[in-house]
């Protein structure tokens, strides 16, 4: 079987990865994805983008890539698009004009019941299976055939959990994967590293970066010890200070506290502010909202992300109630998906 894929991000990569070791060898993967899962047809460090204004600079691009996946398409006998909706609801849109036949797997789905909820029906119109990852995340689907809950990637990828509070000497750094959010963030995780002096500071950088691209977009990391094992870093990490996205979720999971922080550009905050109505934005904190309940961790935006802020969480953390909290999160959260997303796309 051919499988065209279509994973832009960090994470979804790592959710692919996953998911490989339950496909069938038989099975050959095409289209957009990390090289290290095969002979992809574009580099990926080449694609991340963040927010509207970095979109719009890269559109006649992207239009391009979505008619050559199309063309991809003929060959394939199934797509699996995973996350990105930005360019993937178009480039399902696309393949299901083209290909009315052919069958369309949404893996790791748009996060329409935050906004854009019109986003539904387009999701229903050009899609066949829908995989949630969300438990709550069906309930704004009017086509409840076309969606399955399949539980939660991560807890395909965490091995290890921590059950008791366990004293590191490691605080772990996670400055988001696209270049914006790094570029933002490292002057404040600077500073807090030098205000912090009895402690290991590890920087945790994705696996796709080179040395080059490290040296040009992180600055000054001099202070810092090199990881690219997020899951092993925050494991023996005492405390983390996390750019909100994946990693937070997989922090929440782990047990390791943190402080999330966010800065956008401003025009990108400002949209994203005005359609999205939500108490939080990280994932965890969602979902303890979703249960009745308080959130997680903190939440520091914009110009709140600064060095008294983040450090004041890390001396004054109710760090065994967060560690109570870790296992709740894991109990609502059930099992893991990619054996269930893998038998979806083989059946």
């Amino acid at each position: 079987m051919k499988l065209l894929v279509c994973a832009m991000e960090t994470s979804s990569n790592i959710h692919l990865k996953e998911l490989i070791k339950h496909l069938n060898k038989d099975i050959q993967l095409v289209g957009v994805f990390d090289k290290e899962l095969g002979t992809p047809a574009y580099d990926l460090t080449k694609l991340a983008i963040m927010g509207f204004v970095d979109a719009l600079k890269k559109l006649r691009f992207f239009f391009q890539l979505r008619d050559e996946m199309v063309k991809l398409a003929k060959e394939c006998d199934k797509v699996l698009l995973m996350d990105s909706s930005g360019f993937n609801l178009p480039l399902a849109k696309k393949i299901k004009e083209t290909y009315p036949e052919k069958e369309i797997i949404y893996y790791i789905l748009p996060q329409a019941w935050a906004w854009k909820k019109k986003r539904v029906l387009k999701l229903e119109k050009y899609c066949d299976k829908l995989c949630s990852i969300l438990p709550f995340e069906s309930e704004i689907y009017n086509d409840k055939n076309k969606i399955t809950y399949v539980g939660h990637p991560l807890l395909d990828e965490i091995k290890e959990y921590k059950t008791t509070l366990e004293k590191s000497d490691k605080i772990v750094y996670m400055p988001g994967s696209r270049k914006t959010e790094i570029i933002n963030h490292m002057p404040v995780f600077r500073e807090l590293s030098k205000k912090i002096t009895d402690k290991k500071h590890i920087l945790v950088v994705p696996s796709k970066f080179e040395e080059e691209y490290i040296k040009k977009i992180y600055g000054d990391i001099s202070n810092f010890e090199i990881s690219k094992d997020a899951h092993k870093s925050l494991k023996e990490a005492e405390f983390g200070f996390i750019c909100s996205g994946t990693a937070t979720l997989e922090a929440a999971i782990i047990g390791t506290p943190f402080v999330l922080s966010y800065i956008a550009k401003k025009l990108d905050y400002f949209i994203g502010r005005k359609f999205v109505k939500l108490p939080y934005i990280g994932l965890a904190n969602i979902f303890f909202e979703k249960m009745g309940k308080k959130a997680i961790h903190k939440e520091f935006l914009q110009e709140d992300v600064t060095v008294e802020n983040l450090l004041t969480e890390y001396n004054n953390m109710n760090r065994e109630n967060y560690l109570k909290n870790s296992q709740i999160l894991r109990e609502y959260l059930k099992n893991g998906s990619s054996e269930n997303v893998a038998e979806i796309i083989q059946n």
